[in-house]
């Protein structure tokens, strides 16, 4: 296909594609879903080899949110029968997360409910950093605790975090029709404030809420004009008891599409799969390792995932390697000492597509809900930080 020699030589030298070509990628057909991976994977391994980085969450802060995220098992109204409970002590924190580094993680990511931290609870993250940090030489510290306020990315960064995670989720357009009580804008700021505070900023997106393929191209193109250093792409996991229950609108071969659609638009970015993969991609999962370069390891913020030992075992027996301590994730172009990306972007691209563009491209249309919910692989987390059973990793 002329559309995919034409991505991998852009992607090669980090120039980005057009609307136009981002839409084509999730308009391809299933026929071609092997020559889509096979094109986004040598992207993949131009800027990533075959090295496959771990992650892993910490629920410090579990349910009672006062946001209303429709896709959120935390939100405010959630009849999800989710664990919910306090901070917790960052002893216990750190217990839970050395658990994830003895599994192979690279990074910890520090997630509380919530609208965004109180002057008080910064403190208390910042202890949870320092407590880490002590018990887990040369770990990463990503947090993850909502809108941020004057001054809190600056105390974080101070207290050792690395990095600052806050998704974008879906595009400016459709925004307000997954949450009412703050907007696109307020996001954006927040990932910018993580910025100007020397934090590696990490924002992605939520697949499969209805969204049409115009929307996905538009949050991944909002994203790459932030210029984080990763993007998690989650799929919705579409718990009972929450507005989105009823969205089962991804298969396999959709999930891979956004993924190397992803992979295309963020040629050198750590691409991370996130959240709901094992629900959406089910046994498609190695094929996925050759478009991303980073996963979660073990369980999620309130469900549960295939066994870390098992995420192991895909890694080496689809040809990959757990990325070491030692090892630089970004290219050496995106380091921090080397500033930001220079990412040619094409003349034609103003942020907004043209007539031409829009004449030319694929209809965006919102895909048709799946025949078949599979509620069996929605599990909710009973184990792990909150309780007393041990963690998942």
């Amino acid at each position: 296909m002329d559309l995919l020699s034409t991505l991998v030589d852009k992607g090669l030298r980090r120039e980005l594609p057009t609307r136009k070509e981002a839409l084509a990628v999730l308009a391809t057909s299933d026929d071609e879903l092997l020559d889509v991976v096979a094109a986004a994977g040598k992207v993949r391994r131009q800027w990533f080899g075959r090295r496959v980085k771990l992650n892993y969450l910490v629920n410090l802060k579990s349910g009672l949110c006062p946001e209303d995220c429709s896709y959120c098992s935390q939100r405010l109204g959630s009849k999800a029968e989710i664990l919910k409970y306090t901070w917790l002590k960052p002893d216990d924190a750190s217990k839970a997360a050395a658990a994830g580094v003895a599994g192979g993680a690279k990074r910890v990511c520090l997630v509380a409910s919530g609208r965004g931290p109180t002057d008080k609870d910064v403190d208390r993250v910042s202890e949870t950093i320092s407590a880490i940090k002590e018990q887990n030489e040369g770990v990463e510290v990503c947090a993850c605790l909502g809108l941020l306020s004057d001054g809190q990315a600056g105390r974080l960064r101070a207290a050792g975090a690395d990095a600052y995670n806050h998704n974008l989720n879906t595009s400016e357009a459709t925004y307000g029709d997954i949450c009412t009580t703050h907007d696109f804008s307020d996001r954006v700021s927040t990932v910018q404030q993580a910025q100007a505070a020397g934090m590696s900023a990490c924002s992605g997106l939520i697949a499969g809420m209805g969204e049409s393929d115009a929307d996905l191209v538009d949050v991944v193109f909002a994203l790459r004009e932030l210029d984080p250093d990763s993007v998690p792409v989650n799929f919705l996991i579409p718990f009972e008891g929450t507005p989105l229950a009823k969205e089962w609108n991804l298969t396999p071969q959709r999930a891979l599409r956004i993924l190397a659609m992803v992979r295309f638009v963020c040629p050198d970015i750590e691409v991370r799969l996130a959240g709901g993969r094992e629900v959406h991609l089910r046994s498609m999962q190695p094929l996925a390792l050759h478009l991303v370069n980073s996963i979660f390891l073990g369980d999620y913020l309130t469900s549960e995932g295939q066994a870390g030992k098992d995420d192991l075992a895909m890694i080496e027996d689809a040809g990959f390697e757990v990325e070491g301590s030692d090892t630089t994730t970004l290219p050496e172009h995106r380091r921090p000492c080397g500033g930001h990306a220079d990412t040619e972007a094409p003349a034609e691209d103003t942020g907004v597509p043209t007539a031409a563009e829009d004449a030319g491209a694929p209809a965006a249309t919102v895909p048709a809900p799946s025949d078949e919910a599979r509620r069996d692989l929605v599990s909710v987390r009973r184990r792990g930080a909150g309780t007393d059973l041990p963690p998942n990793a």
